[in-house]
């Protein structure tokens, strides 16, 4: 696939698969695909407002989302609609399936956050990976996640982050 041609950009489905289920589905303009990381555009899918505490996601903010075929983890730039950098969501997943039309990942409930300006570094939902059940069905899987975290967390306290998107 390629983002580069004078053609009108080509549409993905992003398919985010949590729990053996799709928990969400949405449209997405593919920006970059290099055979391993993908990179694609998307208006905030989610319904209303959901306020985190630490960030609020809204409409008409714009994610540029990574993903990658060899990495456990997506990386979010979140905008807001004035363009103002808010920050970076990062999900902790299975390596990334791309098939026609789809990047499909596999949500494994450990999340990351980093503000725009480097200062809040937070780990989330430790207590969902914990309630998975993963370390019992599949101790691989959850030795990448957890692994995968803690590079991101530590990725995420320097100041090359945005060095990871590249």
């Amino acid at each position: 696939m390629s983002a580069n041609s004078a053609d009108s950009p080509l549409q993905l489905e992003i398919v985010l698969v949590k729990a053996g289920r799709t928990k969400i589905r949405y449209p997405a303009e593919l920006l970059h695909d290099d055979g391993t990381h993908v990179t694609v555009r998307a208006a905030w899918a989610g319904a209303g407002v959901r306020d985190f505490g630490f960030v609020r996601f809204e409409p008409g903010d714009v994610f540029t989302e990574h993903y990658w075929r060899d990495r456990w983890y997506a990386v979010k730039e979140v905008r807001g609609p004035d363009g103002v950098l808010k920050g970076w969501y990062c999900d902790i997943t299975r390596p990334a399936t791309v098939s026609e039309g789809e990047v499909v990942v596999e949500d494994l409930d450990l999340d990351l956050w980093r503000s725009a300006d480097g200062r809040a570094v937070l780990r989330l939902d430790e207590d969902e990976f914990a309630a998975s059940g993963l370390e019992t069905t599949d101790p691989q899987a959850a030795a990448a996640a957890r692994s995968a975290l803690d590079e991101l967390e530590l990725r995420a306290r320097e100041d090359d982050f945005e060095a990871l998107l590249t």
